[in-house]
C-alpha cells in the first residue's frame, strides 16, 4: 500500500498551523513569570480533536520548522532556534508532543467528555510537563519551584482553553464529511 497525502488533508493541515500561527499573537504576559498566557494551547488542543495523528504530528512539525527558519510564528510572534532554547522552548516542545497525543486518545467516535479527558489529562499534561521541566533545567531551580511559577497560575486558564478546544473540536467533527482521516490512504 502506498502512502500519500492527499489535498483535502493537506488544506486541514495547512489552515490548522495558520491558526495556531495567528494564536500565538494571542499573549499577554504575567508579572511574576516569564511564561505568557496565549491563544497556542487552545490550538494546539483543537487540532488535536481535528485532525489524525499523523496530520496533527505533520502540522506541527511544520509549525516548529516556520518557526526555526525565523518565521514569527511562536509566542508574541518570536522566532528562530533562541526561542527553543529559552525559558518557554519547553512549551514548544510539549506543543509538538500533545497535539498528536491528543488526536490518538480523543478516540474515533466524537465525545465531548472523551475530547475533555485528551485534552486536560493528556494534552495539558504533557504540555506543562516538558514546559516546566525544561524551565526547570533552564533556569536552575527546583522542580516544586518550576511548578508553582509555570504550572499553578495557568492550570484555571488551561482548563478553560481545554474545554473550549473541546466544544469547538464535537462542533467541527460533527461537520458532514470533516471528521479526522488518516494522511495516508
Amino acid at each position: 500500500m502506498k502512502s500519500r497525502m492527499n489535498p483535502r488533508g493537506m488544506t486541514k493541515i495547512a489552515l490548522c498551523v495558520a491558526l495556531l500561527c495567528v494564536a500565538s499573537y494571542l499573549s499577554f504576559p504575567i508579572p511574576f513569570t516569564p511564561i505568557v498566557i496565549t491563544g497556542q494551547t487552545l490550538m494546539v488542543h483543537l487540532l488535536g480533536l481535528v485532525l489524525a495523528p499523523v496530520s496533527a504530528l505533520v502540522a506541527m512539525v511544520v509549525y516548529l520548522l516556520l518557526g526555526i527558519v525565523g518565521l514569527p510564528v511562536f509566542a508574541g510572534g518570536s522566532a528562530g532556534i533562541g526561542a527553543l532554547l529559552g525559558p518557554t522552548g519547553g512549551y514548544i516542545l510539549g506543543f509538538v508532543a500533545a497535539a498528536p497525543m491528543v488526536s490518538l486518545c480523543k478516540g474515533k467516535k466524537v465525545n465531548l467528555f472523551r475530547y475533555l479527558f485528551a485534552t486536560v489529562l493528556v494534552g495539558t499534561l504533557v504540555i506543562d510537563f516538558l514546559g516546566s521541566a525544561f524551565f526547570c533545567m533552564q533556569q536552575q531551580i527546583s522542580l516544586l519551584e518550576g511548578f508553582a511559577l509555570t504550572v499553578v497560575p495557568f492550570l484555571p486558564g488551561d482548563i478553560i482553553k481545554c474545554v473550549m478546544a473541546s466544544v469547538v473540536g464535537v462542533a467541527v467533527n460533527r461537520i458532514p464529511g470533516f471528521q479526522a482521516s488518516p494522511v495516508s490512504r
